[in-house]
């Protein structure tokens, strides 16, 4: 450690020197060593990563203490309701002003997480949580201590007010690939199968490298029932490297599933294995199926997101797209709207853009959020007026859907790094209709449930 010449006063900025980095609390300069140096105790990104933990310990502490503060000036619930009251607050500003409230009030609680195998609960990380549409249970994609991934079913049934356990079933088998994507599909009943693409990765030895693939699994195979009872995978489609994935509910695309391929969309009829094939200049990095008409909505690495009506048949060109938007960088999450006049999509420069598919053109931008590189979801909640979305730097971001004010700035409870960035589901009834509301936060081994009441 070399200090400069130079040193700057306690009031004033420090400038920014080649070579060198400001420390505010000794209040001089510090020369930076070369980065390739593994023994090196004093790199930018050494510097930046602890001034990122030192924050995220701060956030927690404070959050501990309950001394998170409100966005908004003046915002509890004993002036919002004598506001009510004198008719200075329609219904709706008051439900939403409400629900921002209970925001700023969630208290994190670890989850006791259960398993009929001892041995398995708790011992791989998670990397994504997938609820069903009543919330009843989460499908896990865990990562495996020497490479791949294996799949489990949580049930929350046992997340009652008082105790917070939940129950967690394994499946048979581990997959040797790594999962992109996963949605739940509908074949015999709603939520009764679920639906992953896997992309190309060597076999666990290194041997023989094997291609993607599209698996489409039974829920029931995870229970607590015989072992021999379950059944097996319902099928699987060999494909190239898979980036997306999504089930049709539409009546007239019914057991049609679509996967976002690099440089082409492919539909297939899960029942008759008819395939439709829509070629791209793009790898397709997100999807999401219409419920209202058969149109596929894609967003692709260039940054474009279009539609596709798949009651059409293949066309060469790009004439078969109809809606296009544009981003300035790779799209990689998209979510359709109740009404389907709207469209939220996040990109890899931490943009997220709500766009109005009637007239193609940006409503609405939210602030904050954070990514360069990584596929990372987004997660709307219309009944609550809530945007959530994890950054890439761990920390878990709550907007307010109608605003895009940014209510709320989780830290995570785990050092921030690139295989602890969490997985988040958010509902006012989680595991059913008489569950408990909040924010379920999946974070290595762990999982926590954030209260919303």
């Amino acid at each position: 450690e070399d200090p400069s010449s130079s040193s700057p006063t306690q009031n004033s900025v420090a400038p920014e020197l080649p070579g060198f980095y400001y420390d505010p609390e000794k209040n001089r300069y510090f020369r930076l060593l070369p980065g390739h140096n593994n023994h090196n105790p004093l790199t930018k990104d050494s510097i930046q990563h602890k001034a990122m933990e030192c924050q995220r310990l701060r956030l927690l502490e404070e959050e501990e203490k309950q001394n998170q503060k409100t966005t908004r000036a003046g915002l509890n619930s004993s002036v919002l309701l004598q506001k009510r009251q004198l008719g200075l607050l329609s219904s709706t500003s008051y439900c939403r002003l409400v629900h921002e409230l209970k925001v700023n009030c969630m208290q994190r609680r670890k989850i006791e997480i259960h398993s009929p195998d001892s041995s398995v609960a708790g011992t791989n990380n998670f990397k994504i949580i997938v609820a069903d549409v009543a919330c009843e249970r989460i499908f896990t994609v865990n990562d495996v201590e020497h490479g791949g991934c294996k799949y489990g079913i949580i049930n929350l049934s046992g997340l009652g007010k008082e105790s917070l356990t939940v129950e967690m079933y394994d499946n048979l088998y581990f997959t040797n690939r790594k999962v992109n994507s996963v949605c739940w599909a509908s074949l015999t009943h709603p939520d009764s199968h679920f639906f992953l693409t896997h992309s190309s990765k060597l076999c666990l030895m290194g041997i023989a490298e094997t291609p993607g693939c599209a698996s489409l699994l039974p829920a029931s195979l995870f229970s607590s029932t015989n072992p021999g009872d379950r059944p097996g995978m319902l099928c699987s489609f060999k494909i190239s490297t898979a980036w997306s994935c999504a089930w049709c509910l539409n009546p007239q695309a019914d057991n049609c599933f679509s996967t976002g391929l690099t440089r082409r969309v492919l539909v297939t009829n899960v029942v008759t294995g008819h395939r439709q094939t829509f070629g791209t200049s793009s790898d397709v990095l997100a999807q999401q199926f219409a419920t209202q008409t058969p149109v596929l909505y894609n967003g692709c690495r260039s940054g474009e997101i279009f539609s596709i009506d798949v009651r059409q048949r293949n066309r060469k060109g790009q004439s078969w797209k109809a809606i296009r938007l544009f981003h300035g960088s790779a799209v990689t999450s998209i979510h359709l709207m109740e009404a389907e006049h709207y469209l939220m999509a996040a990109d890899m420069a931490g943009k997220i853009k709500l766009w109005d598919l009637r007239t193609a053109k940006c409503v609405k931008q939210y602030q904050g959020h954070h990514n360069e590189y990584a596929l990372l979801p987004l997660h709307v909640n219309e009944e609550e007026g809530l945007l959530i979305a994890v950054g890439q730097d761990c920390y878990t971001r709550i907007w307010s859907l109608q605003d895009a004010h940014l209510l709320r700035t989780i830290p995570s409870p785990h050092p921030s790094s690139k295989d602890a960035i969490p997985s988040v589901v958010f509902s006012s009834r989680l595991g059913g209709s008489r569950g408990v509301p909040g924010l379920l936060m999946a974070v290595k081994q762990d999982l926590y449930h954030f209260s919303y009441n």
